[in-house]
């Protein structure tokens, strides 16, 4: 791609954004959704219905030629499981797209104890109008999630894999990330030559995930791509 792609955040509430700008003709969505701890407000029942309705609109906001790539670490809650990838399955189901892989990516090394949060996190892919092709296959299982802006933050590998995913099966060419954070997808994105749009609460994250880029040494440095922040009331 010959021009530098472009990088819009919003500083905002992702949720009434979805619903304004849905559909997102030209789009990917790939995000990784906030738990429990990021909505102190909420019971669990009350955060997990928020999170399926969350889902439900990043699928829904998605057109049939993209995908919707989730990257999501379950949690323990009083000493149960919350599997997050089962609650984005009920979100898909509702939406009528079809899961089109489900990776596994290790957070730590193999055999090693956790409590709290698991060793691994989910990656999972839908598209309501997408396929997967017989003649590329990937590794289910990823051995490492790669270098991350924060303990909450999408690891830079798996941004990768999904922005390979996105070029290599899809004629969409901008990455949508409704809780970017940081801008670890952003940045990711930019650095293949995908647009990217970002919207986040946090002033502070908002402008971070603004100028975030990773340089040939791997290193977070202001970004390169022509960038935006609009502020909630713009």
């Amino acid at each position: 791609m010959s021009k530098h792609p472009s990088r819009t955040v919003y500083c905002q509430n992702a949720i009434p954004w979805l619903k304004e700008h849905a559909p997102l003709e030209g789009c990917s969505v790939v995000t990784s959704m906030p738990d429990i701890s990021g909505l102190s407000h909420l019971s669990l029942d009350e955060w997990k219905e928020w999170f399926v309705e969350a889902a439900l609109l990043c699928l829904e906001a998605t057109p049939d030629d993209g995908v919707t790539i989730f990257y999501q670490t379950d949690i323990k809650v009083d000493g149960t499981w919350v599997d997050k990838g089962y609650l984005c399955h009920r979100a898909a189901e509702r939406s009528g797209a079809h899961m089109l892989w489900h990776k596994i990516v290790c957070r730590k090394p193999i055999d090693t104890p956790s409590f709290g949060r698991p060793g691994y996190t989910h990656l999972l892919c839908y598209s309501r109008g997408v396929r997967d092709r017989v003649e590329q296959s990937y590794a289910d299982v990823f051995s490492t999630q790669g270098e991350m802006t924060w303990s909450r933050a999408m690891g830079r590998a798996s941004c990768e894999f999904a922005c390979k995913y996105i070029l290599s099966h899809t004629k969409t060419r901008t990455v949508v990330d409704p809780f970017c954070g940081y801008g670890t997808m952003l940045a990711v994105a930019n650095e293949r030559g995908l647009d990217a749009i970002g919207v986040e609460m946090g002033k502070k994250r908002a402008q971070k995930a603004r100028t975030l880029f990773f340089n040939e040494e791997r290193e977070p440095s202001e970004s390169r791509a022509s960038s935006t922040l609009v502020a909630a009331d713009d």
